[in-house]
């Protein structure tokens, strides 16, 4: 009998579950990270989303050009669709939603509300929001690095610079 070795394989399997399945976390990974894909080849940014707790804030791909809607992406065998729709829906926080979802060796697919679609027809899309911008702070620094401020002390003394920085 060999003993085990304390190096890990090269080429390890892919991480199985029960009745060999591969893990469903690793795949919806790899699904979320293809849906994005597919959306650069067709001219959209996209990247795979923050994931932590669903919801508005952290939709499966994330896209700039793309923000007015919700992306649920579903990468399985047997998709419960109903489920991943209440999902997206529980998730969208009042934005349109669609799932994404592909099989194994099958292309991806689109599914999303009637009035959805008629929207995406009619062209009526919400302009992406604005992200905000921070207020400027009260005291910057100097923007080329040297001494002194962009504003004069007495901006901030109420127009009466203090005696001992008045020389």
């Amino acid at each position: 009998m060999l003993a085990p070795s304390s190096t890990p394989h090269p080429n390890p399997l892919p991480v199985r579950g029960g009745e060999g399945r591969v893990n469903s976390r690793r795949k919806g990974k790899v699904g979320e990270r293809e849906f994005a894909a597919l959306l650069r080849q067709h001219g959209f940014d996209a990247r795979r989303g923050v994931q932590f707790a669903g919801g508005a804030d952290s939709p499966d791909v994330v896209s700039k050009a793309l923000g007015f809607l919700h992306i649920e992406v579903k990468r399985v065998q047997s998709l419960n669709l109903s489920s991943a729709c209440a999902q997206a829906e529980g998730d969208c926080g009042g934005k349109p939603w669609v799932v994404a979802h592909r099989k194994n060796h099958a292309p991806w697919l689109i599914t999303m509300t009637a009035e959805t679609f008629f929207q995406l027809l009619r062209g009526d899309v919400p302009e992406p929001k604005a992200t905000k911008q921070k207020p400027p702070h009260p005291c910057p620094l100097p923007r080329d690095g040297g001494e002194g401020s962009q504003y004069p002390l007495s901006e901030f003394f109420g127009g009466v610079v203090p005696a001992e920085n008045n020389q």
